[in-house]
């Protein structure tokens, strides 16, 4: 049986972006067969190539969010780099920036009048408040966006609010810019018209915020902050194991309750004490519960705690490492990790998780080098390698 194209493949994406939200939503296009134009400036390019050199020399952000790009340089403030810029937009199905609220504006780049221009194209503007209101001109930084959303504070302990260990905000408005453009693009399908597309961080990740939202707002009282533990259910939490590890269980209903106490705890006549027969019981008497699901369970390895409670039909899970998540028997076993060519050799990362089945397998494409496809693409716009010359020695490209 022949396998179907990617489902981009022919779209191409022209972009102007830095750090995470635009890259890593282009990023899912280039995954999915788009060919990405990623536009960069002469001086380091995106500055996310300057976060770390943990990658081998390269940034571990870069390498995440760029993979199966075109990098082309140039020089946006030299009207000659702008018109080269038009011109690859011009051919172009789709654009997507993230630049500093009202910049792409002033260079003419912004998803209203590209569009007026271009009626089947599809422009995203990635900002970090929107374009109007009182915070529009505010800076948006991934961890500003979580305290501002509101994420902070229903994360951490009851003692200390701390930021998600992900850039969370960035995520959450590269995949809506994502899922925006998938949308745009079926639209254009069936009237012929594109449109603009506007992503806002704040507004991304408040509609995460979605459960303490609604509970909040309707009547319920502020989320407290239980670490890894659930506000409403017990035992519901990490405990410590014999050899330094944690394991988290969840007791969903006073079954399973039974079952803990009977195979796991070795207390059967917990499952009737009126002090934790129900989980409301237990959830009034957390302390309690908590001591004798973790007396019992610092008794096993980690191991051994998890095939216990996997034994007695209870969901559990390590805590991993990131180190441990990179060699996961899971992702493993599903063969999910490929390699990635690189300016400095092959870079192990995983398939996107969008498996389409019957289809070819998703791109993950070369991270390019800062300008690799610069004089490649402007000779496919048709300029001589004399003009390429002239634009370089007059520092317009690289």
């Amino acid at each position: 049986m022949s396998t179907q194209p990617l489902p981009l493949e022919g779209i191409t994406v022209v972009a102007v972006e830095q750090a995470v939200s635009a890259p890593f939503a282009t990023r899912q296009l280039a995954d999915l067969g788009a060919r990405v134009v990623k536009v960069e400036r002469l001086d380091g390019g995106d500055f996310a190539r300057g976060y770390d050199t943990a990658a081998r020399g390269l940034a571990s952000h870069f390498v995440w969010c760029n993979r199966g790009k075109e990098s082309v340089a140039l020089d946006l403030k030299d009207p000659r780099g702008l018109a080269i810029l038009r011109r690859l937009v011009a051919d172009a199905d789709v654009f997507v920036q993230n630049l500093a609220q009202g910049a792409a504006a002033r260079l003419g780049l912004d998803a209203a009048t590209l569009c007026a221009a271009h009626p089947r194209l599809v422009a995203v503007d990635i900002s970090g408040y929107g374009a109007g209101g009182p915070y529009a001109h505010k800076r948006a930084y991934d961890m500003l966006v979580q305290c501002e959303a509101g994420l902070v504070s229903v994360t951490g302990t009851p003692e200390r609010a701390v930021k998600a260990g992900i850039p969370a905000a960035d995520i959450a408005a590269a995949m809506y810019a994502f899922s925006g453009v998938l949308a745009a693009l079926v639209r254009r399908g069936t009237t012929g018209r594109g449109g603009p597309v506007e992503i806002s961080m704040l507004e991304a990740l408040a509609e995460w915020l979605g459960h303490p939202l609604h509970h909040v707002m309707h009547g319920g009282t502020e989320p407290a902050r239980t670490g890894v533990a659930h506000a409403v259910i017990a035992p519901y939490d990490a405990y410590d194991t014999a050899d330094g590890g944690q394991v988290l269980l969840s007791v969903q209903n006073d079954r399973e309750w039974r079952r803990l106490a009977e195979l796991v705890l070795e207390r059967p006549e917990l499952a009737d004490d009126p002090d934790f027969a129900t989980n409301a019981a237990r959830v009034a008497h957390r302390t309690g519960t908590d001591e004798a699901v973790a007396r019992a369970l610092a008794r096993f390895t980690a191991a051994e705690a998890v095939t216990r409670l996997e034994a007695a039909g209870i969901a559990c899970a390590r805590i991993n490492t990131v180190a441990d998540v990179a060699a996961h028997p899971q992702l493993a076993a599903r063969e999910r990790w490929r390699e990635v060519a690189s300016p400095v050799g092959p870079l192990r990362a995983l398939l996107p998780p969008i498996t389409l089945g019957g289809s070819q397998e998703a791109y993950m494409g070369a991270v390019p080098a800062l300008g690799e496809h610069t004089c490649a693409t402007l000779r496919a716009l048709g300029m001589t390698d004399e003009q390429l010359a002239e634009l370089r020695r007059d520092g317009v490209i690289a």
